[in-house]
């Protein structure tokens, strides 16, 4: 994608919510995804298509993942976004919250782009405490 098709408004997908979209698991998450993608710049880090590349069942699966990705901002590390995950972690830890290392670098991703985290998990709750991100709030939408 150029910047000339930038929407303007950035959100950063989680692994969370591909896999209930992908599994219909929840058809008002489909339409709040659906209408993200319409709205706004979609930004996947490559470790959740790790992820979800990791979850898959088969081989078709692991296609479908890969053709979808062309429709996406692909984002990855930046030099150091690695180590302010581990700084920001270690500094959770040492408040009392534990957080897995690859949350901790989704926030530190979502803060470099400048992007909402659109997520089912309930620890980027926790991680708004400690750094100052932007969630999507898929319930009012």
């Amino acid at each position: 994608m150029t910047s000339d098709t930038m929407k303007g408004e950035k959100i950063l997908i989680d692994t969370s919510v591909w896999i209930d979209y992908f599994k219909k698991r929840d058809s008002s998450i489909g339409d709040v995804v659906d209408a993200v993608l319409i709205k706004k710049d979609v930004y996947i880090p490559k470790v959740v298509i790790a992820e979800l590349i990791q979850g898959a069942k088969s081989e078709k699966e692991i296609a479908v993942i890969e053709e979808f990705l062309d429709a996406f901002y692909i984002i990855d590390n930046k030099g150091d976004t690695w180590i302010k995950a581990g700084k920001f972690s270690f500094s959770m830890k040492r408040q009392g919250k534990t957080i897995n290392l690859t949350d901790c670098y989704i926030a530190i991703m979502a803060l470099d782009n400048d992007c909402e985290i659109f997520s089912l998990d309930k620890h980027f709750i926790e991680i708004k405490n400690f750094i100052n991100i932007k969630l999507f709030d898929f319930q009012k939408k």
